[in-house]
């Protein structure tokens, strides 16, 4: 196989001239096989657009084609497909998952499609039952703990934008493994190419549900509001778990894959002398402007029928040395409530397949040390952000406190402020946001500590000089965003299990990813190491 780098070709350009373009690369007469491997958009001309491509190619005689091409964008690819480590398993042994966010699911996916049929254990109801909750919480305010943006089938990433861009290093092809069966559970074909992939939270409700009756046609099955309450430990081995403090259901591989909002689960975990280690993380704010705004800085028009809405990435030092940076980009989203807890509030983004609402908004988040948790304890991180979501709750009863920017950066630079400073007319004073969820007009400024909000707004000023009416006084700031990765790592060992044997923790609520592709390719991962073990423990036996 060849693979083609860099070929860029004009945004409407016809299949006929992608190929004609590498046939003539290549000087090869014959019909080429292509498959995209990469597509992003090369937007330094703007607002001439352009696509470049990463391209695998399959010919005829191979090596006369390699030997008289340009060298310069062509090289030999021997490209090894994924390939799970054990299959059509026939034992009575069957794992147990808890959570069915990416990481369970995807977990669960493979252990099921070679046989090992897992049981997967669900705080939270399946993901229609838990779009109901969601939508009622939105209209009305009402929460339920165990069914929400954070909880429930499909996990938190289900109701944010369906990305999948990641940058984790993918030398065992799992990344791309995660990809194709998303395509195969109905996600858009473009995921397996787009240089920032994503699905959109319509479609991703869908897909999930594929995944499951996936997992059940192999033989596995699922059980929801199944809260597991603890972890059964016998001589340092699991045993079992404990479902709704009342059911034992006997297990010796259990994979933990909570979610980072699964605090109570972690507590527990503590509570058992389970080795859990505080690792620092970042919080901010989610920001809002007019989507046709982003669309201008970043294609060099309001709008673009092929492209769709803009995208943008920012990242920014700020003068007292913390990292500032944008984070879970919604292009034409909303910003929703997504609390898990009551008297707390925490929001996140949420797009549609289609990204076409009004709005971009995107969170911008401050880097955070394990000093600003003013403890050295394990859960400390925990208690740092509770109190956080605990003044975002108060400051609008409950409902998502707004503020524009122009506001938040008087109260917090005060007499710092320029005297001559003025706010751009950039973005009209009836700009009104995107909300999933009541809001309320609030002092979001006395969310963050003061060195944080500093940070922040340090941080606007220098991407207001990247896009032209970012640090607009009319954008809108909303928070708390307190849920961008887990503060704490569930310490895991060479063959990713706990000092208790048989417990493997997994995922973002575990502390070893940041996102539904890195939570599914570590999914995998966790279940390869199952699945050997598995099959090692039982040929030992004999």
């Amino acid at each position: 196989m060849l693979r083609i780098n860099q070929l860029r070709l004009p945004i409407d350009h016809s299949w006929e001239e992608l190929v004609s373009k590498v046939k003539k690369l290549l000087r090869y007469d014959g019909t080429p096989q292509i498959s995209i491997v990469r597509r992003s958009v090369d937007a330094r001309k703007k607002p001439e657009l352009y696509f470049s491509y990463v391209l695998n190619i399959t010919v005829k005689n191979q090596k006369e084609v390699y030997r008289r091409c340009d060298k310069k964008q062509v090289m030999i690819l021997d490209e090894v497909p994924y390939r799970f480590p054990a299959e059509q398993y026939t034992g009575a042994v069957r794992p147990v998952i808890i959570g069915t966010g990416p990481a369970g699911l995807f977990c669960g996916l493979m252990l099921a499609k070679a046989g090992f049929k897992p049981l997967l254990l669900e705080r939270g109801k399946s993901v229609r039952e838990r779009t109901e909750d969601i939508r009622k919480f939105w209209e009305t305010g009402e929460l339920n703990p165990e069914s929400n943006v954070q909880f429930g089938e499909g996990g938190a990433g289900t109701f944010s934008d369906g990305k999948l861009n990641t940058l984790v290093k993918d030398k065992y092809g799992r990344n791309r493994e995660v990809l194709r069966l998303f395509v195969e559970a109905g996600a858009p074909e473009e995921i397996l190419y787009d240089h920032k992939p994503h699905i959109g939270t319509d479609i991703l409700c869908t897909v999930i549900e594929n995944i499951r009756h996936k997992i059940e046609a192999a033989g596995g099955s699922f059980r929801f509001q199944a809260r597991v309450t603890d972890i059964l430990i016998v001589n340092g081995q699991v045993r079992g778990v404990e479902i709704n403090g009342e059911e034992r259901l006997e297990a010796s591989y259990v994979v933990l894959a909570p979610g980072h909002s699964a605090r109570d689960t972690i507590s527990m975990l503590y509570q058992k002398s389970c080795p859990i280690e505080a690792k620092p993380f970042a919080v901010g704010l989610r920001v809002e402007h007019p989507q046709k705004l982003i669309n201008g800085s970043q294609y060099g028009s309001d709008e673009n029928l092929i492209l769709g809405n803009a995208p943008y990435k920012v990242t920014a030092r700020a003068e007292n040395g913390r990292g500032v940076y944008s984070f879970c980009m919604c292009p034409g989203g909303y910003v929703v409530n997504a609390s898990s807890e009551a008297k707390r509030l925490a929001v996140n983004g949420m797009s549609y397949s289609k990204r076409d609402g009004k709005n971009a908004n995107s969170a911008i988040i401050v880097s955070v040390s394990l000093q600003d948790y003013g403890s050295d304890h394990p859960l400390a991180g925990i208690e740092f952000q509770r109190r956080l979501e605990e003044k975002a709750y108060c400051l609008a009863d409950g409902k998502v406190p707004v503020e524009r920017y122009g506001d938040y950066r008087r109260a917090v630079l005060g007499e710092k402020q320029p005297a001559d400073e003025t706010d751009t007319a950039v973005i009209s004073k009836d700009f009104a946001p995107c909300i999933k969820g009541e809001w309320e007009y609030a002092p979001v400024h006395e969310i963050l500590p003061e060195e944080l909000s500093e940070a922040f707004v340090d941080g606007m000023e220098q991407f207001g000089r990247v896009i032209k009416g970012f640090n607009d006084g009319n954008v809108l700031v909303e928070g708390i965003e307190s849920r961008t990765s887990s503060p704490v790592r569930i310490v895991r060992d060479e063959s990713l299990q706990t000092c208790f044997k048989g417990l493997y923790p997994c995922g973002e609520g575990a502390g070893y990813a940041g996102g539904i592709t890195s939570a599914a390719m570590d999914g995998i991962h966790v279940a390869e190491m199952v699945a050997e073990h598995i099959i090692k423990a039982e040929e030992y036996s004999r």
